[in-house]
């Protein structure tokens, strides 16, 4: 087997990647960032802490290190201060790059993984390394989507697809057709958190799927436990995700949790 790079993020994305490597006994390598990945996603594993913005770095760790296949796994959120970076000048080129041209998040993502392939690698996604982690077609867990939801999550998608051509965020709410929430910057967990004090959303549901041009060996849409309760605690009724377009940070761990809020868990076809 290759060698695997992971440029670790935040959140349960990176430990479901290192996890699947040691199952296939698989030789990996892990890029931490500090202030974003949590320490306890490299405890007792190969692993070295780097400045976001050292990319050189990144890339000769990388080398030396002789990985061949790079994933990114865990979202990285953008510095509060950019003033306080201080790039090597590697990053100093990405950077103009992105700024000579901005275009949103998915022009920044294209230009790291075409940064990384012109350095020799092959970024894959996350589910080639652990293919448990899309999301199927159809149910997890017990609890079925009724036809008023049906009906909200077709009115989710095309609101989600609109939304996501903008480059503006891949979750939306709907609740008795209506669209209720838009994801932002924030995320969908400030998404959900905004809702809680929404009663409109109550029985609603929350739709995500890919934008419709993104890169999409990273950032695909993800749930987890933590979205599933952060639902829940907002009063929707479920959750539609695009069937083999996005990833569940722990499918049976998602069914449970789904299964004990009473919320359901599908995935859809997005044509």
């Amino acid at each position: 087997m290759t060698k695997l790079g992971v440029l670790a993020g935040g959140g349960q994305l990176p430990v479901r990647v290192i996890a699947a490597c040691r199952r296939q006994g698989r030789p990996y390598f892990v890029i931490a960032f500090r202030g974003f990945t949590e320490p306890a996603t490299v405890e007792f594993t190969p692993h070295a802490w780097v400045p976001l913005e050292k990319v050189g770095s990144v890339l000769r760790r990388l080398h030396a290190e002789g990985v061949d296949e790079v994933v990114l796994a865990g979202p990285v959120r953008r510095p509060a201060d950019w003033l306080a970076l201080r790039p090597d000048w590697r990053a100093v080129r990405l950077l103009l790059k992105m700024f000579r041209n901005w275009r949103g998040d998915d022009h920044v993502l294209s230009l790291v993984v075409r940064e990384l392939e012109g350095d020799g690698f092959r970024v894959v996604g996350a589910e080639a390394v652990a293919a448990d982690l899309l999301m199927p077609a159809g149910p997890i867990g017990r609890h079925p989507a009724l036809d008023r939801h049906q009906r909200d999550i077709a009115v989710g998608i095309a609101a989600a697809r609109e939304l996501g051509a903008r480059d503006r965020g891949q979750a939306v709410i709907v609740s008795g057709g209506r669209v209720l929430g838009l994801e932002t910057a924030g995320g969908t967990a400030a998404l959900l958190s905004g809702s809680v004090r929404d009663p409109a959303t109550r029985g609603g549901v929350l739709v995500k799927i890919a934008k419709p041009h993104q890169e999409r060996r990273v950032d695909l849409p993800s749930v987890g436990v933590d979205t599933v309760q952060q639902a829940a605690a907002a009063g929707l009724a479920g959750i539609a995700l695009e069937a083999g377009g996005s990833l569940v940070i722990g499918r049976e761990e998602v069914a449970a949790a789904a299964d004990a809020a009473g919320l359901f868990v599908v995935g859809v076809p997005v044509a």
